[in-house]
């Protein structure tokens, strides 16, 4: 992806997301005299000159933590204007390391479970990361239902079991009763699961059947003036191009559904973004960005190392029956 380190005025930094085996995430605390101070962060520094991120992250997380880094890969690209400075946060998400972390500049520092992260205080800067580590790297859409919902739900059910954590129940074919009625049966299907289920409905019915969020499609989005719900839910949004992104950004979405990046089976003949472009718009994205069309298992990676979160999918995370 394209550096922006060289831009006149902007702080690059390499900042690590370092979670363990437990699935929590080393927090640092900033020192009250300093910018930001007395809030929570992830640990890193800003860029020498010369250095790439991944020469950066080594020797900042060495600096502060005394640890190695053994394993990372890119999580997220944040900029944000702070009213005294801009910075750049090139956040990568270490999984391997050797050595025990410890604060060696006299930090206090604190393992924290990734679904907890949003009880701390941080820079503002730092909410995507958040969301970037709580969100998992497969977006699962669902099918039409069809005729037969409990062979859906059975599908649905080994999906969940296979390891998938956010569901989408889109099922435009369905009326607004019939919808309601499986949309109870898959909350209770995920939740039994431990996974997310966002609605494709109205704001009103995500709170009323307890669903965890809501996604909101292209048109939908267009018709937003604000955020439709509060922060404890999740809010998605399907996007096309750079200006449903903006909007996206505008109404304060936790995260996006960019597409179509490669050709679909269901739209053939249609514009693609391909991959390139598909970077250069996540790279100004302040929240995590999942690349839909085409996809695969194998584009998992393929889609973090241009910028994104993963992939969302119907037939690659749907089971074959």
């Amino acid at each position: 992806m394209p550096s922006t380190a060289a831009e006149t005025g902007v702080l690059h930094v390499a900042v690590a997301a370092i979670v363990n085996a437990r699935q929590e995430v080393l927090l640092s605390l900033r020192p009250e005299h300093v910018h930001q101070g007395g809030l929570w962060e992830f640990p890193g520094g800003k860029l020498e000159d010369g250095e790439s991120v991944s020469q950066a992250l080594a020797r900042e997380i060495h600096e502060e933590l005394g640890v190695r880094v053994s394993a990372s890969r890119p999580l997220i690209r944040v900029h944000h204007r702070y009213p005294e400075r801009q910075v750049l946060l090139d956040v990568w998400r270490v999984t391997a390391f050797t050595g025990k972390p410890h604060g060696r500049e006299g930090q206090l520092v604190e393992w924290v479970p990734v679904e907890q992260l949003a009880t701390r205080a941080f820079p503002v800067a730092n909410r995507p990361i958040v969301q970037a580590l709580q969100l998992p790297s497969t977006y699962l859409i669902t099918p039409e239902p069809g005729s037969r919902q409990e062979v859906f739900l059975e599908s649905l059910e080994a999906a969940l079991a296979g390891g998938i954590q956010l569901v989408q129940l889109r099922a435009p074919g369905l009326a607004l009763p019939d919808y309601t009625r499986l949309a109870r049966s898959v909350v209770d299907l995920c939740h039994h699961h431990r996974a997310r289920v966002l609605l494709n409905a109205d704001a009103a019915l995500v709170q009323e059947l307890h669903a965890d969020g809501l996604h909101i499609n292209s048109q939908r989005l267009a018709q937003c003036s604000a955020r439709p719900l509060p922060d404890a839910f999740t809010v998605i949004a399907s996007c096309h191009n750079e200006q449903q992104l903006l909007q996206a950004q505008r109404i304060a979405v936790d995260a996006a559904v960019l597409s179509p990046v490669r050709p679909t089976a269901s739209h053939p003949g249609a514009e693609t973004l391909g991959w390139s472009r598909f970077g250069q718009w996540v790279e100004r994205c302040p929240f995590p960005v999942y690349a839909l069309g085409g996809m695969s298992g194998d584009d998992i990676a393929t889609a973090q190392a241009h910028g994104g979160q993963g992939i969302a999918a119907i037939r690659a995370l749907w089971p074959a029956r």
